[in-house]
């Protein structure tokens, strides 16, 4: 089992900057790809990011250039790091842990975009 806690949303004027965490516990935290999801109001939940336990990333087009995740291990932390944000990036967002099998989310950190 793994437990999963985000933090670091909030609100955010256009262009500004938010750094989310996802804190793990439980099972080895370095055997689990992790990931990044978001869901606007009335959508269905989307990728964000993902970072593999090798370190490989993937981002969504929509992200790509503005958005960085990482992980630390030693801290069974990863992080998404948010630049140049947009209203349309307005979501609730979710981490993720998943390896063959299994699947974890956590309760999700509101991001909001606002002037």
């Amino acid at each position: 089992q793994v437990q999963l806690v985000e933090s670091g949303g909030g609100l955010v004027q256009p262009g500004g900057s938010l750094r989310l965490s996802c804190a793990a516990s439980g099972r080895i935290f370095s055997i689990y790809d992790m990931g990044w999801y978001l869901q606007a109001p009335g959508k269905q939940r989307e990728l964000v990011a993902t970072i593999t336990n090798g370190g490989s990333t993937n981002y969504a087009d929509s992200v790509k250039g503005r958005f960085t995740i990482s992980r630390d291990n030693a801290k069974n932390t990863v992080y998404l790091q948010m630049n140049s944000l947009k209203p349309e990036d307005t979501a609730v967002y979710y981490c993720s842990a998943w390896r063959t099998g299994s699947r974890y989310w956590g309760e999700g950190t509101q991001v909001t975009v606002s002037s």
